[in-house]
């Protein structure tokens, strides 16, 4: 992890209940899917997030939710414009590619996949996005329209229209013609990248074919 430099806040919107949008001024390249580290004093030990802006945007975009009890996100959830937080560099290897491949998200856990869309990685894409809310599908509407049936919205706790009815991982288990010629990239919780990669396996897809980037 590079060193934590000091950045002036932009904005911090709260676009779903306890989940915001930090934007900060992007001084720096990076490739989509990699992370960098915030804090917001030098003292305390960072956190690492997937950039969630493209590698065109002129801000660093943040997906976060506050975390009770959470050392830094409650505090980082009442950032205003015009505050400074420290962020490092971009690290990971977490990268898409333009060839056809499966996204599969819960949560948060989409950031690394707007990233790659808003990148110009379009083509040839499925998307998986597993939430526990209508609410939950963060940047849904960068999707929609483009992915079509592609876009793949799974709802645990909420029932509506255009949603799956249970969780990513259910969905999975109830369709046997996922194409084997693929990447599958997996971002999430540890429990949903390791039920996720077992259905897949079991499913014909290739270990080799199934990457991974967990948060904690």
């Amino acid at each position: 992890m590079s060193e934590l430099k000091k950045y002036l806040v932009k904005s911090n919107d709260e676009i779903a209940p306890g989940v915001f949008v930090l934007k900060y001024k992007r001084n720096f390249s990076f490739v989509p899917g990699q992370v960098v580290a915030i804090s917001l004093n030098k003292d305390h030990s960072p956190r690492m997030y997937s950039i969630a802006s493209g590698m065109q945007d002129e801000d660093i975009w943040i997906l976060y939710d506050v975390r009770p009890g959470g050392l830094l996100t409650p505090p980082l959830s009442s950032a205003k414009a015009g505050d400074f937080i420290f962020a490092s560099g971009p690290s990971g290897n977490f990268f898409g590619t333009a060839l056809p491949s499966t996204w599969i998200a819960s949560g948060t856990g989409i950031a690394p996949f707007v990233s790659m869309w808003r990148s110009g990685l379009r083509e040839g894409k499925i998307l998986i996005h597993g939430g526990r809310f209508v609410h939950s599908f963060y940047f849904e509407d960068e999707f929609k329209d483009k992915l079509g049936t592609n876009f793949i919205r799974c709802c645990s706790q909420e029932s509506a229209e255009g949603l799956f009815p249970g969780r990513l991982t259910q969905w999975l288990m109830e369709h046997d013609n996922l194409p084997a010629d693929r990447k599958y990239y997996l971002c999430g919780s540890a429990e949903m990248v390791v039920d996720t990669r077992d259905i897949l396996i079991g499913k014909g897809i290739a270990y080799e074919n199934i990457i991974a980037e967990i948060y904690f």
